[in-house]
Parts: C-alpha cells; structure tokens; sequence
C-alpha cells in the first residue's frame, strides 16, 4: 500500500512516500522558502539513488510546489511511480477542525470546519487548507486524509478534558482541552507496545521548538500538556505556554493593545522572552554557559515545567514503566534531559549520566535499578501518520478511491 504524507509548513512542503506497512520511505522531498523566488527543492529516491538539489527557484505558492513534486514523482529518470493509480492515499499531518478531532476524509465539510478554528491555529490551518485543496484539485478522486493532531488525545477522560468554565461553552463553542503532538505521541506509543506489550504506563516528552508532554496507559493517551490551543502547557520556543487568563485585561488596562499582547504570548515569549537571546536552546545554553543569568533561567523555568507535568501524570497513571524524550530537544540536549531527570529520584527514577552523555540517537539514559527505563527515541511523525492510515483502510474505516491523471 503506497501512502504519501505531505507536512505543510507556513513557507515549507515536505513529503514523503512510504510503501506500508514494511514502512519503506521510497521518495523523501522537501521545497523550502515556498512563496519566494528563491526556494530550495531537495528530492530523493530511495530506490534508484537518484537526488537533486535545485536552489533560487521561483515557487510562488503552494499549488507550484506541489505540481513540481508531482512531476519529479512520476518522471521516468527520478520517479517512483508510473502512474497515480499506484497510489492508496494522501495523509496530512493537520492540526484543528471544529468537531473533528481524529482522522477523517478531508471533504468540503471538514475543510470549512478548519477554517471555523483557523483563529484558534492560525499559524497552521490556513497553509494546510490551501495545499489540501491544490492536491484535491490535482487529484480529485484520491482518498484525502488528515490525521489531526487531536485525533490521539480523545481517549482521555472528559474530567481532564473540561475546563471549569460555563458548560455551555463546551457543548457551544467545543471549549475543552484538546491537545496536540498526536502524531508524535501515537508513534512512540506504537514503539513502547512494541517493547512492552499490551499494558504499560508511558510519559512521552515531545520536546523542541513546540513541546508537549503526553501521559499514556496500554497505549491509550490519558492527558496532556497542550489545552484548546497550542498556546499551552510548556514553555516553547516563541509561545509562552500556560498563562493566567487575567494577564491579558491587565496589560490592556495599562495601555497595550491586543495585537501586541498576542505578539508577546505567541513569538516573543517562551524561551525568547525569557531569555531574551534566541527561540533556539543551543544558543541559550551557550550564552548560559558564559554567564548569562536570563538563559539560565529560561533553561530552569523550561526544565521545572516539564518535571511538574511528569509529576502529575506519574500520580494520574498510578507510576510509571518507560519514560521517553523525543523532538528536537528531548533527541539531541543531553542537558535538559539531565536537568529533568535528576529531580525525578523520588519517582523511583535512576539516572544514568554517562550514557546520556555519550548517547547519540536511540538508547537507553537510565541505570539497571530504575524503577522506569528513561529512553531517548526518535519520532517519526510521517510513519505514525501513513500506519494509521493503512488500520484505517484496511479496517474499512476509509475508502481509498481510484486515481485520475495529475495535471502537472
């Protein structure tokens, strides 16, 4: 079953096409800078071998990109595909939609349900609209599907759901909290089972850019950091995360207005506004490492943040077997994984610093006694997404049709 996953960015498209369930990625793809007239197109065959790097292209919008993949797709030299019809299905990584919330066909209703909560991700859904709509024009008798990031999270109760709001907002308006990183979340679960089996008590730690973290039992998400929006939970690189309600009417009683309120809560706070260097962790601890005060803090109030969500969800699943990092962060800063885990002692959690030191990938940062084995895996939000879409096919849940020629 040949399933291609397109992961749409403000100015970026990435694809890839998996031959499932092996899952063999067949063709990998990225068009950066979309929008301008000196975008970078990477694209490689796994194949044949065959890869190009072409820079200073004009790609003017997302409809050009998507064409120009396309075209490489089927290209008889870079090509991986002789025709469309080969093709099962086309996933998204989307975010929102308003009363959609796992995976679904992306029809004209679930697209103007995106763009009802495009306030809500504004960030998100309006690039992923535009492109959905481009390949449904390009290829419109494909199965189109978005696997929304909310979709892993609606296995948690409505007890930890429910903010202590009117309870007509939540039948009304969907006011809850909804969560996000489903595609990430739902693959390290996958590798846990893999490990583990059938029942097992996980916090997964997806830590980069954006962060959140997901408490999960026998595979089952049952809370997580992120709320309604994905202004919540942690800190992260430019939004600041959980935030008093009342801080908005006070700075706008002392003269900001809204818009630059919402700038300083959704790109210039998080680590940048703590710091006050950079959204990016290499620099703030570098700059920490030369003395400087407000990076230091900003790594303590991220790191804190973290162990307060562990805490609690350690309480909520009754203990824990695995703790995972993954993301940008968890994968690859050694420093911030020492910082959490050496408060996490009274949890019954032995950590190992040699390991994490010397660790470069996937492994195992815990010692022998740990009563949770502490990893460091990967994600692969692609995988997660294309694995999902095949259960859902092969379970009849969703219907691929058959393919038309591609107007590229």
């Amino acid at each position: 079953m040949l399933i291609l996953v397109c992961n749409v960015g403000s100015t970026s498209l990435k694809y890839k096409l998996f031959d499932m369930p092996s899952p063999a990625i067949l063709v990998e793809a990225k068009i950066e800078r979309v929008g301008r007239s000196d975008a970078i197109f990477s694209y490689r065959n796994n194949q044949n071998g065959f890869s190009e790097k072409l820079e200073a292209l004009s790609v003017p919008g997302y409809a050009d990109g998507i064409k120009l993949f396309l075209r490489y797709l089927l290209d008889k030299k870079s090509g991986a595909l002789s025709s469309m019809d080969e093709l099962e299905a086309v996933g998204f990584k989307t975010v929102l939609a308003k009363g959609y919330y796992g995976v679904h066909e992306l029809t004209d209703e679930v697209l103007a349900a995106m763009e009802a909560y495009a306030i809500v991700a504004p960030a998100h859904n309006p690039p992923y609209i535009e492109a959905i709509r481009v390949f449904r024009s390009l290829l419109p008798n494909k199965l189109m599907v978005g696997c929304f990031e909310t979709a892993f999270h609606t296995t948690i109760p409505l007890s930890r759901r429910i903010y202590a709001l009117p309870y007509e907002w939540y039948e009304q308006y969907g006011i809850c909290r909804l969560g996000y990183h489903g595609a990430s979340h739902s693959y390290i679960a996958r590798q846990i089972r893999a490990r583990a089996g059938e029942h097992f008590r996980l916090i997964s730690c997806h830590l980069g850019g954006s962060g959140s973290i997901c408490a999960i039992e026998d595979g089952k998400s049952v809370d997580t950091s992120f709320g309604f929006s994905l202004q919540t939970g942690i800190p992260h690189a430019n939004r600041a995360g959980d935030l008093d309600a009342e801080v908005i009417p006070f700075l706008l009683s002392q003269g900001l207005t809204m818009d630059e309120i919402l700038e300083g809560i959704d790109k210039k706070g998080g680590l940048l506004g703590i710091s006050g260097i950079s959204n990016d962790l290499r620099d703030i601890q570098s700059a920490a490492e030369k003395g400087s005060e407000r990076a230091e803090l900003a790594i303590e109030a991220f790191c804190d943040s973290v162990v307060k969500f562990i805490g609690a969800f350690y309480a909520e699943l009754g203990g824990l077997d695995y703790l995972v990092f993954t993301g940008g962060i968890g994968e690859n800063a050694a420093l911030i994984r020492e910082k959490i885990c050496s408060r996490l002692s009274c949890l019954g959690v032995k950590f190992d610093s040699g390991a994490n030191l010397a660790l470069h990938g996937e492994g195992v940062i815990s010692a022998p006694e740990s009563t949770a084995v502490v990893l460091v895996l990967p994600t692969n939000e692609e995988v997660g997404i294309a694995q999902t879409i095949q259960e859902k096919v092969l379970a009849g849940e969703l219907r691929p049709q058959a393919a038309s020629a591609a107007a590229v």
